[in-house]
């Protein structure tokens, strides 16, 4: 009789065909030579799996599956002692040399029996690892994934099936975008780091990016809650940096700390977030907590404790943080004491959208373990980057934008600047983003670290200076009402008579099937494996959100991931295929947008200038009930381009019409950029008056 493991139930067999119970049935009543039963009960008996798999294979009916899909097979049932003796095996396969992986899936089942004791010998966690039996199929097939598709991508199918601790939340990957940022800080101004450890590395893609910027040989420790996750963490680095020591083990490194005698020269860390189950109850004596217990709400400042623990004396940590860790009331003590023993030496607040969660900017703090002899230190870097130029990450393997390129020097100059050999004393404070503010004049009432409340406090400008900027946006305000005013003369118009107009109208549809105009439609490619051609990577995309700020193309090549290359013309008419309050957003294509990708979301109607005005076209499908008729979903409204309908008037009413709309584009322009020349304005005089900048005229001092 077949292992419980290798047993398929019926209901597993009409997945593994594609076909539904009832016809499994059929199968077993029709035809004799279908396999019997060789497990389970009466009532749901199980089959061999081999047997099954020649019966379908000899009638053709046994589907053609990859590797990744026979793994999810032959995982179902599994539990959670053999995925982890799995995610073992296959971490010790990533480790061996090239010649070696290739040659794992030709080993026979004796051989790859002892490659995975030996996987379970040579794990830094043995305990832990344990010595499951694992059929020899499982191990196969996971050997085939990691051979087609590598072996991270095995753990991706490990993870479906691995069970995650109870009360453990919080916990998120982190993207490449702050892995590489956070490298780089720790590394920074030719900072010599011998080895690195990341307490809470989950599946190693921070532990991996600052393994791959120290010495090729640096020892890397890691530690993770589960087994699965432990081990892909330990398959990415020794993949990523395959000459590195890589210790990773499982466990919880506040509760069961598995390195409670290691010092590094630096600690990196995206902990787990608002988890109140820490452990505070037990761990209230610890001895890592040098600047005061953590309270319940706040194991974040557990985690910068334990990585601070952690430090050879100038050793250095750079962690991920909610933005509440700087500013809630129940840890402003141990902040206070961070401060007052020089442990703290920046916070920078990135912008929101660049990691779970996306709706908040979270923070790097970094943080340095005093030396001995120089317990203080005078000066915390506070940054402001939320409102830097809007960054998205990137699809693993793609090269940064420059959008996120921009964004990450930023952030890394400011940093070398305040580390510079001159010292943070000769810091020149970037007004209204980055200042070097003396941690005396941190420690008040609330200790709020956030680096808006420093940095964004007030207008950093001279009196004379202030009164020539306000004198000259109110003269640019100026000449955008006289434009408003010039374009508000829209005309002439007359009455139409004692009833409104009609006209024969056809649809889009009905216009491209007659050559009248070409329709195409901005989408996004489902993997990033096609590149655009380099000769269009640097080329804008307009995208439907520049179409409704009434900006110019502002999208990047590399961040749109587009299934198509269309240039755009002038000429061409442009709408959002998203339909909001105030209906579709259209323009016509100018000069401005000649040459620019046609972003995702956005529809391109092309006419023929001969049959159709482009104006007048832009004018007509953006009507609010031609656009209502053509408008289907109930929660997100989409426009279906090909039901709008157009007039078919002769060429010259066309260009009466299209003059008109053309008119009144130009006063919803006018108007957008008077209203926000004038909120400019308003914003900078109220802000020099409260700054002390300017003042009423009798307010004047004498």
């Amino acid at each position: 009789m077949a292992s419980q493991s290798e047993q398929l139930t019926a209901a597993e067999i009409s997945r593994l065909a594609g076909v539904t119970r009832a016809t499994v049935s059929n199968w077993r009543r029709r035809h004799t030579d279908f396999p019997q039963p060789s497990g389970g009960t009466e009532a749901s008996p199980s089959y061999d799996r081999r047997q099954v798999e020649a019966w379908l294979d000899a009638r053709g009916r046994l589907p053609a599956r990859s590797a990744r899909d026979d793994l999810k097979t032959r995982l179902r049932g599994r539990t959670p002692r053999d995925v982890e003796a799995v995610a073992l095996f296959t971490a010790h396969v990533a480790g061996l040399n090239e010649s070696k992986r290739n040659k794992v899936t030709t080993l026979d089942d004796d051989e790859l029996i002892d490659l995975h004791a030996a996987a379970v010998s040579s794990s830094t966690d043995p305990a832990k690892a344990g010595r499951a039996e694992v059929p020899t199929a499982l191990l196969r097939s996971a050997a085939n994934v990691a051979l087609t598709e590598g072996t991270l991508a095995v753990f991706e199918v490990l993870n479906e099936h691995a069970e995650a601790p109870i009360g453990i939340r919080g916990t998120h990957p982190t993207p490449a975008m702050i892995t590489d940022l956070i490298a780089d800080l720790v590394t920074a101004g030719g900072r010599r780091v011998r080895d690195v450890l990341d307490p809470a590395c989950g599946g190693g893609r921070l532990l991996a990016a600052v393994a791959t910027s120290l010495e090729p040989d640096a020892p890397v420790y890691g530690q993770e809650y589960r087994a699965v996750t432990t081990a892909q963490a330990r398959a990415r680095v020794a993949g990523e940096a395959p000459k590195a020591f890589v210790d990773v083990r499982t466990g919880d490194s506040l509760r069961d700390d598995a390195f409670p005698d290691l010092r590094v020269d630096a600690v990196v860390c995206n902990p787990p977030y608002g988890d109140r189950e820490w452990g505070h109850d037990e761990l209230a004596f610890d001895p890592r907590w040098a600047y005061g217990v953590p309270p319940r709400s706040e194991s974040e400042l557990a985690w910068v404790q334990h990585s601070l623990a952690h430090l050879h004396e100038g050793g250095q940590t750079v962690l991920l943080l909610p933005p509440a860790t700087a500013s809630r009331p129940s840890g402003r003590r141990i902040r206070a004491e961070l401060l007052r023993q020089g442990a703290l030496c920046a916070v920078i607040a990135l912008p929101a959208g660049l990691a779970v969660p996306h709706h908040i900017g979270l923070h790097l703090w970094i943080l340095r373990r005093p030396e001995a002899d120089r317990l203080g230190r005078d000066l915390v870097l506070l940054m402001d980057a939320s409102e830097e130029a809007t960054v998205t990450e990137q699809p693993p393997g793609q090269a940064k934008s420059s959008g996120a390129s921009e964004f990450h020097e930023t952030i890394l100059s400011v940093w070398k600047a305040f580390t510079a050999p001159t010292g943070p004393a000769e810091f020149t404070e970037i007004p209204g983003t980055a200042r070097a503010v003396p941690a005396i004049d941190l420690l008040d009432d609330f200790v709020d670290l956030s680096p808006a409340r420093h940095v964004r406090t007030a207008l950093v400008i001279t009196p004379d200076a202030a009164l020539r900027d306000v004198a000259h946006l109110m003269e640019r305000l100026g000449a955008d009402v006289a434009a408003l005013t010039e374009a508000s003369r829209i005309g002439p118009l007359s009455s139409a008579g004692e009833a409104s107009r009609a006209w024969r109208s056809a649809t889009i549809a009905d216009l491209a099937r007659g050559g009248a105009l070409a329709v195409h439609k901005g989408a996004r490619a489902a993997s990033s494996d096609d590149p655009l051609p380099a000769e269009l990577a640097d080329r804008p995309v307009l995208r439907g959100r520049d179409l409704i700020e009434g900006t110019n193309a502002t999208g990047d090549a590399g961040e749109a991931r587009l299934a198509t290359s269309f240039l755009i013309e002038a000429g061409d008419v442009l709408l959002t295929q998203n339909v909001g309050p105030r209906g579709v957003a259209t323009r016509v294509a100018g000069e401005d947008e000649a040459g620019c990708l046609l972003g995702s979301s956005v529809f391109l109607l092309r006419p023929d200038p001969a049959r159709l005005d482009p104006w007048f076209l832009a004018g007509f499908v953006s009507a609010p009930d031609n656009v209502s008729q053509a408008t289907t979903g109930s929660s997100t409204h989409q426009l279906v381009a090909s039901r709008l309908r157009v007039p078919l008037l002769p060429p010259d009413e066309q260009t009466a019409y299209g003059q008109m709309f053309r008119e009144i584009h130009e006063l919803r322009t006018t108007a957008r950029d008077a209203a926000s020349r004038a909120a400019e304005t308003a914003d900078l005089v109220a802000a020099t008056l409260t700054s002390g900048a300017l003042v009423p005229r009798r307010a004047e001092t004498p």
